[in-house]
Parts: C-alpha cells; sequence; structure tokens
C-alpha cells in the first residue's frame, strides 16, 4: 500500500486522539475559510469546501464554527489574512515530502518547519524539488458491511471513476481530481455510503521502508508535521508493507 493510502488510514484511526491535542478544530476551521475563500461560500458548487466541511462536521466541529469559517472565507466577517502556499522537503531514506500550509506568519512558518525536518531526519527541499513525484487525484472511501467488489466497480465506473482497491473493511475509489463530487454523488444514488470524499496527492512512486525502525522513524516525523498548527495535509512516497504495518501496530 502507498505512503499516501497507509498514512491516510492512521491518520482516520487517530482523529479522536488528535481532536484532544486541541489544534485539529483550528485547522479544519482554517480549511473552510481558505476554500471558501478561493470557490466560494456554496459547498455545493465548490468541492473543496465541501470536503473541508465534511471533514469538519466528521471531527464534531460545532456547526457554527464551520458556518463563521464561510463567512471569513467570503468576506461578509473579517478575520485574521490566511496565506496558502506548498512546502517541498526530503525525509529519511530520501522519502519526498509534500507540506500544504497555511498560516498568518510564513516567516514563523518556515522556521519551525525547517527546524522540525532537521531534527528529525529530513530537509527542506528547493522548489520543484519533489511536487513532480506526486499527482492530483480524487479519493472516495466507501464503507459498509458485505460490499461487493464488482457491483461497486461497475458503478464507480459508471458515475466517472478511474479504480477501486481494497482498503480495510471497505474500498477507495480513485479518480480524476475534478470528477470527486460527480462520482460521490454517482454512488450516494447508487446506494452506497461515503466515509470521505476529498482532493488528494498520491505519489507515483514509492521508498520502501527497509524495517520496522525505519518505519517508525518515519512515521514519527510525519506526525510531527501534521501536528503543527500550520500544516494542512502532508504527503510522503514511502511505503510500508503489510507484514511490517502489522508489527508497529502490535
Amino acid at each position: 500500500m502507498s505512503g499516501h493510502s497507509k498514512w491516510a488510514n492512521i491518520k482516520h484511526r487517530k482523529a479522536s486522539q488528535d481532536a484532544k491535542r486541541g489544534n485539529l478544530f483550528q485547522k479544519l476551521v482554517k480549511a473552510v475559510i481558505i476554500a471558501a475563500k478561493e470557490g466560494g461560500g456554496d459547498p455545493a458548487m465548490n468541492i473543496r469546501l465541501k470536503a473541508a466541511i465534511d471533514r469538519a462536521k466528521q471531527a464534531s466541529v460545532p456547526n457554527d464554527n464551520i458556518i463563521r469559517g464561510v463567512k471569513r472565507g467570503t468576506g461578509e466577517i473579517e478575520g485574521a489574512a490566511y496565506e496558502e502556499f506548498t512546502y517541498e522537503a526530503y525525509g529519511p531514506n530520501g522519502v519526498a515530502i509534500l507540506l500544504e500550509i497555511l498560516t498568518d506568519n510564513k516567516n514563523r512558518t518556515a522556521s519551525e518547519i525547517r527546524a522540525l525536518l532537521t531534527r528529525n531526519g529530513g530537509a527542506l527541499g528547493e522548489a520543484g524539488s519533489v511536487a513532480w513525484m506526486f499527482e492530483r487525484k480524487g479519493i472516495i472511501e466507501v464503507v459498509g458491511e458485505k460490499l461487493d467488489e464488482e457491483t461497486l466497480m461497475m458503478s464507480a465506473i459508471d458515475a466517472g471513476a478511474e479504480d477501486i482497491e481494497k482498503s480495510g473493511n471497505g474500498f477507495i475509489v480513485t479518480t480524476d481530481s475534478a470528477s470527486v463530487l460527480q462520482v460521490r454523488e454517482g454512488l450516494e444514488k447508487a446506494g452506497y455510503t461515503i466515509e470521505r470524499a476529498e482532493s488528494t496527492m498520491i505519489p507515483k512512486t514509492s521508498i520502501d521502508m527497509p524495517n520496522k525502525e525505519k518505519a517508525q522513524k518515519m512515521l514519527h516525523l510525519m506526525e510531527l508535521l501534521e501536528e503543527h498548527d500550520d500544516v494542512q495535509n502532508v504527503y510522503a512516497n514511502f511505503d510500508i508493507s503489510d507484514e511490517l504495518m502489522a508489527e508497529l501496530e502490535d
């Protein structure tokens, strides 16, 4: 399984723990703000905003906070001016890392991320150094009991999806990034339950973690990056075998 999907699954299981740290709500509201700022305040017409609102609701962010976030994004109410940009970096074993940043102080964030990477076997890269190793795709997680892969595949392809992959107790449906909303709606009309649907970055190639120690070091760095208040998303091209993942989860 790719680093993207492995890490996505780990993050999903850790969601309730992250909420207790106190920074998850802030990150989710910031994502709503920037999505509304860029694409407007109507989630029916703005797939990024819909995904941001869905993630916020799943994490139990109060509805009033979400509404205020949308209004701040559209300029209806005032608030901090956030800047969005991407850092390219390297982790242990030469793993490529992309960080999507949302901050009101770019200099502070750059200094903190650089220090965090350096302390944990990584380094910031130059612009263009690793971005070419990733491509933007849509992913939709379908959950439910006794899902039939062939039937789901037919429904997904009919809705415009590219592929499906078994993941835990459900399936990950892959789409073109522009088709996420269309495919989600098609699957929901076919009776499927959608856990999440979003646009993400998927690595074109991956680097295998050779042992438990290396895998733990990489996952620790990913956790530290995710926990930073200004980091919205982290993508990396590491791969952990199912056998090694089982060892880590023991």
